[in-house]
Formats: structure tokens, sequence, C-alpha cells
């Protein structure tokens, strides 16, 4: 981006509203100067006025295209029309313009209103008056300029590239524990806490910082020389001698890359060790250009051979102790894991949402040769963070719903770079399995796996950069009206950057800010509030932050005895799925107090008996978990029989209410797919789906299950169950028996008490 000034978005300007005068006591110097106005005059010489290209010519060179100008004139119009008086300036070029409408003599033209138009509109819009400097302060396009502390000193860049296995951060801690001093910047609180553990193991005292936690390696909580942080919280102005980033293609991150760019740039160390994805060489190399540093890259092969299989596993008849099936849902994590039990076999669960307590408890009951739990169902969480002793990853299927750019829901298919970096989690150096393997499900996905991972890694082409507290501070600053949402959204339009970077999405953030909005805070608090690092589809915790900022803004400290009424603290075990999905949402809400803890310590006092219940609640969870599978058969005999409760992974993007009666399960069926629990279809619209399913279905055979037919392709995507399958069908075949139309009645078996088993609590 050169210096140009980028056409700004319009369309986020809001107006700010300007009252009409409306007092009588106002004395009308206009009117005695000359005579009270004609309005309806008045009102044929502004739309006049309007309709002059002259006028629409220089409302363009003052700031306003098309949409602003319409937005000030309809706004000037009013103010003029409403107004019981306007200012005698005003009123006497009005005057004017009216008594010499149609003369020879012109006393006064149209376009004698643009001062006054122009002045309303900047009124109205306060951004047309600072452009330049709302430019200016958005202007992003020389990060390393941001940190002179790291700029004052030469840096030594190291890269330890190369894949999942290959010892890479591996020689890059021993580094770290061999410094006088040294940080270690990772992206989840599990790897911060395995350095920090790993650390003072090795009598390396080191200190643990993440957004909710610090603990000292020092009994008197002074500083140890070294540290182990969640890459957000690390500091650009301490010195180091080594400083470890963790995982660096993460810089392309559309949410969190800013600070994997922030570390980079502004770490201030005498050598930096970047590890992660061979992907990321060239960014880092150019980012290091710019600032005259060099980069060292030292290629790591994997330690152990990974085989793709030549075999799908096609049934869970054939799992083998070591083995791990991947799932990208947590409904397909029930799903898979009740039917490894039902075969009689033990199995571990790790998810994301998960307390980290509940994870590294599920990994080591894993990877414990000892105990009889020999299989794991996983998301893709175990990507990064959890030593595992895997011999085979099984992926369950090989689409992942994501987030698009416009935070929309899509279903694509996992990338090469996720692909290899959870199917290098099998055969693990040191552990008991010396080669790992990787194969699919279903036998349609192998093929397509092996494409995915022989591609190359695209290589990570820029890096991921956002708006400062300061900035947005200097920002509202100039634009006191709008609201925090508007001033990122305006922030983000006029903002340029170099074609290395991007700004980072800020979804999240805007999310937040117009949540707490009406609550009344001063802008720095507020700002926080909105970074506060949150699971915005989890509504428990959206209205805790919510009942925060209102406690905060009226000054009252947010105390252990308000948090336990709020979270109905003590609770009790988990009796069905349910009411393992709230613990967990329990547990995010002490994080989110632990954090604000830091933030504002004399607003929420209690930190230390806030962690204390939160460690309790970990057990309690993980007790939960142990038993998921009870609480799956729970949640089922609550519902319909052979079904669980649909957890919807889509707040807040669908208000819909969810029908949560799955349908039946046939036992019969060899494939997962028979026990489909993610029937994630509102009713409403599952019902309509059907309808047009059904004629579809005429041209397609049912009973063809090749690949690519719509309803195996339901059935992948959990759109559609089995029982549905046959219901559909023999819909169809009486259908053609009597061509009778309608579905209600062959439906209204599922509405029979009879079939529903116990009736829903």
């Amino acid at each position: 981006g050169d210096g140009g000034s980028r056409a700004p978005d319009t369309s986020l300007f809001v107006p700010v509203p300007l009252k009409p005068v409306d007092d009588a006591a106002e004395e009308d110097v206009g009117a005695e100067l000359t005579r009270p106005l004609d309005k309806g005059e008045v009102l044929k010489n502004l739309n006049k006025f309007y309709k002059r290209k002259e006028i629409q010519r220089l409302g363009a060179e003052n700031g306003l295209d098309a949409r602003l100008f319409h937005q000030a004139f309809i706004s000037f119009r009013k103010y003029i029309m409403e107004s019981s008086s306007v200012s005698a300036d005003l009123h006497i070029i009005l005057n004017d313009i009216c008594c010499g409408a149609g003369k020879v003599c012109l006393l006064g033209h149209v376009d004698d209103l643009f001062p006054f138009f122009l002045r309303h509109a900047k009124q109205i819009f306060p951004m047309l008056d600072c452009m330049d400097d709302l430019r200016k302060i958005s202007d992003l396009r020389l990060p390393p300029n941001w940190y002179p502390d790291a700029r004052a000193i030469q840096r030594k860049i190291i890269f330890h590239a190369g894949p999942t296995n290959s010892g890479k951060t591996y020689h890059a801690i021993q580094r770290f524990l061999s410094a006088k001093s040294g940080i270690y910047c990772g992206p989840l609180k599990l790897l911060a806490h395995e350095i920090f553990q790993k650390s003072n193991d090795a009598n390396v005292p080191c200190d643990l910082v993440t957004g909710e936690e610090r603990v000292y390696a020092n009994e008197d909580a002074r500083q140890a020389p070294h540290i182990a942080c969640t890459i957000e919280m690390c500091s650009t102005n301490t010195p180091y001698e080594v400083a470890v980033i963790d995982e660096i293609q993460m810089i392309r991150d559309p949410a969190r890359g800013w600070a994997w760019t922030r570390a980079l740039l502004g770490l201030c160390a005498e050598e930096i060790h970047v590890c992660g994805e061979a992907a990321a060489i060239d960014l880092v190399t150019e980012l290091m250009y710019t600032t005259g540093e060099e980069v060292e890259v030292r290629n790591y092969k994997r330690l152990t051979p990974l085989t793709v299989l030549d075999y799908a596993l096609e049934s869970l008849d054939n799992l083998r102790p070591g083995d791990c099936v991947v799932c990208f849902s947590k409904n397909d994590i029930y799903s898979v894991s009740r039917q490894i039990e039902a075969r009689g076999l033990e199995c571990a669960v790790i998810y994301g949402s998960l307390p980290p307590g509940t994870k590294l408890e599920q990994a080591k009951k894993f990877n414990d040769p000892d105990d009889p739990c020999k299989i794991l169902v996983a998301t893709d969480a175990i990507g990064m963070g959890l030593n595992l002793c895997i011999k085979r990853i099984i992926f369950n299927s090989i689409v992942k719903p994501t987030i698009n750019e416009k935070g929309e829901k899509e279903i694509d298919s996992i990338t090469t770079s996720q692909a290899l970096q959870i199917a290098g989690r099998a055969g693990r150096y040191g552990s008991s399995f010396k080669q790992g393997e990787v194969t699919t499900m279903h036998r349609d996905d192998l093929m397509q796996l092996k494409e995915i991972l022989s591609e190359p890694v695209r290589p990570v082409k820029a890096a991921g950069l956002h708006p400062t507290p300061e900035q947005i501070e200097m920002f509202a600053y100039h634009l006191p009206d709008a609201t925090l949402s508007n001033l990122i959204d305006i922030f983000v339009s006029l903002s340029q950057v170099d074609g290395l970077y991007f700004v980072c999405n800020i979804d999240d953030f805007k999310f937040l800010a117009d949540m707490i909005q009406h609550i009344p805070l001063n802008l720095r608090s507020r700002y926080v509030f909105c970074t506060a690092p949150l699971n915005r589809k989890e509504p428990f915790v959206c209205t805790t932050l919510l009942k925060f900022a209102r406690q905060f803004s009226r000054n009252e400290p947010l105390t252990f005895d308000w948090l336990c009424r709020h979270t109905k603290w003590p609770l009790a075990a988990p009796k069905n799925i349910k009411e393992l999905v709230h613990l967990e949402a329990v547990h995010d809400v002490f994080d989110l107090y632990l954090w604000l803890s830091y933030r504002f310590m004399d607003m929420f006092p209690d930190a230390v008996l806030v962690r204390d219940i939160q460690k309790q609640l970990d057990d309690i969870i993980q007790v939960g978990v142990c038993n998921i599978t009870k609480l799956i058969r729970a949640s089922q005999s609550a519902s319909a029989p052979g079904t669980a409760e649909v957890v919807s992974e889509d707040f807040p993007f669908s208000r819909t209410k969810r029908d949560t009666r799955a349908v039946s399960h046939h036992h019969g069926a060899k494939s997962t797919e028979a026990f489909s629990l993610a029937v994630e279809v509102p009713t409403e619209r599952r019902t309509r789906n059907l309808k047009g399913y059904r004629s579809a279905t005429r041209q397609e055979d049912l009973k063809s299950h090749g690949r690519g037919s719509l309803a195996n392709r339901l059935l992948r995507e959990g759109l559609l169950t089995q029982e549905m399958l046959r219901q559909l069908e023999s819909e169809w075949q009486d259908q053609h028996r009597n061509g009778r139309e309608g579905l209600g009645s062959k439906r209204d078996d599922q509405n029979n008490p009879k079939e529903t088993g116990k009736k829903k609590k």
C-alpha cells in the first residue's frame, strides 16, 4: 500500500443525530431582520440545491460521496424544515434565495447554502473533518518500527523447520534451558505448562504466565530468569538471552496471527528460536529482511516413519490398541465413543472445550500401558499440546466445519497442513510405537486423504496485525460519539498494510463490543472486556460477561459469593451430556473471572478462591468425562431410544429452537453412519428438507451407495440418519403404490409415547 489515500467505506459512517431547534422562547433574529420563512418555498429550493451537479461535485471534494451526500442532505433538510428558527445568517440566505427566485436581479443563489450544508454535514459526520488524522492513526505499514527496544539490538534468528515429531522444538528448548535467561511463547496453556514443568524439573527456575494464571518458581514471587507463557502474554520490553516462538505458522491465523507477528518483531532477545512448518520459512525471512536481521534455517526430518495405509477401517470392530479416531464435531465424538463402548472397549475422550486438567488426565489414561483404556476418540485438539502414544490415526471424516471471513459456517475438506499436523501424531518418537499409521473410517475418504497428504503445504503468505488500544483510543478522541464496534470497523476500513501483512478478523471483539455497548464504561475498560478470551458460541459465558460488565460499571466488586450464586456453586457431577456441557461452560466462566482479575484486581478480588473451586470443578468434569458413555446413554433414554442430546454447535449463528428427538438407531447397521447423533437440523428445516429430498430421491436410487450419492452425502454430513433413510424409502414405495402425498402420518409415530420410551424430564 502506497501513501495514496484509500477511499473509506462510508457505509460504516453512522450519523450523529442533531435535534431541530424547538424553542419558542428563542428569539428568531433572522425573522426580525427580514421576515418569517415560507417553508414551502424553502423546501422547493432545498430540493433544487440537492439536484445541482455543481453542489454534488463540491460535496465530493469535501469527502461526501453519493451516500454521505444523500444522508447529509436529508438530515440538513429535516433540520431546517423542523426547526422553529434557524441561525440569523442562514435565515437571511434562505430568505434571499426564496425572494430572488425567478427575478432577474438574483438576491441569492441556492449554491450559497453550501457552506451551511457542509457545516451541518461535518456535525453529523465528524470523521469528515479529521480523515487525514484518522488515516495516519490507522496506518499499519511499518510494524517493525512499533518495537524500538527490539530494533535497538541486533537479534539472531534461528528457524527450526520440520513436521510434527521431528524434534524441532526439542532442540530449541535445549538452547532455552542452557541460556542465562529465556522466554518460551506457545499457542496453548498446555504447552506453556509443559515447558514450565520441564524447566523447573531440570533445575532451571521458570515462571508460568497465561491470561488466567501466574505461577512463580520463587517462593517470594520474584521473577525467575526463565518464563513460559501463552504467546499473547509475552513482554516486548524485557530483555532475554533466548526466546522460543513455537508453531510459527500460526502467524497466518485469521484471529490470533497478530500475537506471533508481535513476538517475532518485538521480543528483545539476543537469539530468537522459531519452530514450525517449513511453509513459514520464506515469510519469516522476508519479515526479518525488513528489520535487517538474518535467518538461519535448520531443517529436521521426521524421527519415526509414518505410513498411509491402503485400507480404511470401515468398522469400529477393527479397532486395535493405540488407535485414535479423529472427529471434527463434538456430536461425532459422542456418537463414536458410544459405539466403541457398546463393543465392550474403553476409550479416552479429548476435545477442545475440556479443561486442561481433564485433557491431561485423559491423555495420561490413554498413554498408561497398565490402563485398560487403549483407544482415544479426539478432535483436532490433539494436533498440538499433548504428548500421546498413538499407533494409528483414523480420520472419522475429512471435512471440517469452519467459519469463513464473513463469519458464515462452511463445511470444507481439511487442509494439507491440518491433515499433516494430526496424522503426524501417530508413532511419537520415544513412545512404545516406533512407527505411525494413518487411515480413514470410510473407504471413499481414503483416496482423498492420500491426495491431501501428498500435496505440498501452501506457503504462509502474510502475517496478522491488529489495532492496539492506543490506536483505538486516538480514534475515539476524534470520533467521541461512535460505538467501539463502529470505531473498529472504521479503523479497519481505513487501515493500510504492507503486502506482507493482513489485519486479523475482529468478529469476536465486535460481537462482545455490541453485546456490552449499552453499559456505561470508559473506553479502556470497554476495550479490555472486548478482548476477553471467550467462546461466543456459549450463551452462558456470554451472559456472564455481560453481568460482569454491568457490576463493574456500577463500581461493585465481583466477589466470590456473587460468582457462586451466579453459577449455583457447588455443582454436582453431570448426569447427562447437557449437564457436562454446562459444567464446561462454568469452567470457562471461572477462566473469564481469573482473566479479568489480572486486569482489574480490585474489581475481581477473589482470584485465589475462584482458582480453588475451578480446580474442584476440573475434577468433577474429569469424572463426567470418564463416564461419558453413561452420560450419552442417560441423554438417550431421556429423549428417543438410541439418541443423545444434540449439542448445538452454532450459537449465536442459529436462533432456531432445536429438535432433540434425533431418529432412532438400528443396531444391525455395520457402518458408523448408522448412528448419527448430529441431526443438527432444526425441526422445521428438517421437515422441509425431507420433502425436498423426497423429490431428489426419486431420481437417485436410495440403495446405490456409490461415492457422491446424495443419500451418502447427507448421511455423512449428519443431515440424515439410516432410520430416516429407511423411512423415506418405505414412503417412496408407498407413494408409488397408492400415489399418496404427504409426510405427516408417517412421522407421527415419533410423537407416540409408547415409542419414545421414558418421557423427557
